[in-house]
């Protein structure tokens, strides 16, 4: 069995992966509330302007602005009410606005013809067929003006740019109904004869592991808008092991593996990776997480990630998650980050990337960070107590107490 003969650095791996990951996922087209947190595959563009017409602002009255000039609280202005405006009203269908005439109008509805100012509903009192004016507007006031919003020919959404709620919204206004999105298939297969999944009768039986990996995973996937395929868990057999590599290639983007990784005697998968293609880096300067590897076949990445948890995370944050989104040309932006102080002195190894875990306080003096654990590759726990990642570059030999650090969020700080 081969071991780590060299461990590559995180940012050499990186770039060797992307440059060797040359499939690209087929574009499918879905309705657009089904498109959430799925990736754009083509530049949205406003057909038309939205608003489609000058609208009105609030509940008031529509009126020529002119007609308002020196109107006060002691000076009211009086105006005729000819009309009612409602949101969904033809605005052909309105009279043109005379001088010393107004409309009833309401929020949303469009600008009768002749009308550039909306005054407020409490700003004017009416009596009958007339309304006092009592405070001057000013030309498109209280108005939202046609394509104030979007206009024509401007893009809504990016290719590449991760679809939101508000993306949703906004095409909806403009008629927009399906969208052509990207929808990773990416396929997870867990390694290891004692590795049993929790609808595993067997689990808790002693000699057994649960799979907390593999659900970590498939979790992180599905945030991220990708559609996680389980190819089970298999044991330490290489052809097994290929076999089941062999199905998730065809059948999605990209395969994640979870364990068999390192330079024991049942580390199988690199063996199975280079039975169908081409194994790029195996072992990595970064802890947690030496183990993790990485390969291609027929352009596709099959990530070679930790059994344990913790590093499974790491390898996925510094692999996994940059390689999809390379995939889909996704203008994802990153993880949010803060700086704040260090409560304890935290080491690291020369030439190794440390991903350590950390608990983000808000104080009255900005931010606090407690650091969790650096090694400890399975502690769960510190992932459920964790809500940042301090990433502690290879040249840097760690961090006193009292240095201020930048810190990637996972979830907001407490205290906030």
């Amino acid at each position: 069995m081969e071991g780590f003969k060299s461990l590559a650095r995180v940012d050499d791996a990186l770039r060797l992966l992307l440059a060797h990951t040359t499939h690209r996922p087929r574009p499918i087209e879905v309705d657009i509330e089904d498109s959430l947190n799925l990736i754009s595959a083509e530049d949205v563009i406003a057909q038309s302007d939205f608003p489609p017409f000058d609208r009105s602002a609030v509940d008031g009255y529509a009126v020529r602005s002119s007609d308002t000039l020196g109107a006060s609280l002691l000076s009211p202005v009086e105006l005729r009410i000819v009309g009612e405006v409602e949101a969904g009203t033809d605005p052909s269908s309105l009279k043109p606005l005379g001088e010393g005439e107004a409309y009833t109008i309401y929020t949303g509805a469009p600008l009768p013809p002749g009308a550039d100012a909306v005054v407020m509903a409490e700003d004017a009192f009416r009596e009958g067929d007339v309304v006092k004016v009592q405070r001057q507007v000013a030309r498109y006031q209280n108005v939202s003006r046609k394509g104030e919003d979007f206009q024509a020919g401007k893009p809504v959404i990016r290719r590449g740019e991760r679809v939101k709620p508000w993306h949703i919204a906004a095409l909806a206004s403009l008629n927009v109904r399906k969208v052509k999105v990207y929808r990773l298939r990416v396929a997870v297969l867990s390694t290891g004869s004692e590795v049993v999944e929790l609808s595993d009768p067997r689990a808790g039986s002693p000699g057994t592991i649960i799979n907390s990996t593999k659900p970590l995973l498939k979790s992180l996937l599905r945030a991220d808008g990708y559609e996680p395929l389980d190819l089970g868990t298999v044991p330490d057999d290489v052809g097994l092991i290929a076999n089941k590599l062999s199905t998730g290639l065809r059948e999605a983007d990209a395969v994640i593996t979870t364990g068999g990784t390192s330079i024991g005697a049942y580390d199988v998968v690199p063996e199975a990776v280079r039975r169908l293609g081409k194994v790029l880096f195996n072992g990595v300067r970064m802890r947690p997480g030496k183990p993790t590897g990485a390969g291609v076949v027929d352009g596709k990445p099959v990530f070679m990630l930790s059994g344990f948890p913790v590093a499974g995370l790491a390898g996925y944050m510094a692999f996994v998650r940059p390689t999809l989104l390379h995939m889909t040309s996704s203008r994802e932006e990153p993880l949010p980050r803060v700086k704040g102080i260090i409560t304890r002195r935290v080491a690291n190894i020369a030439g190794v990337r440390t991903y350590l875990r950390v608990k983000v306080r808000a104080t009255g003096k900005g931010y606090e960070v407690e650091p969790l654990a650096i090694t400890a590759s399975g502690v769960l726990s510190t992932l459920t107590e964790a809500n940042g990642l301090l990433i502690i570059p290879e040249d840097v030999e760690g961090y006193d107490e009292g240095d201020e650090v930048e810190v990637v969020l996972i979830s907001p700080p407490e205290g906030l």
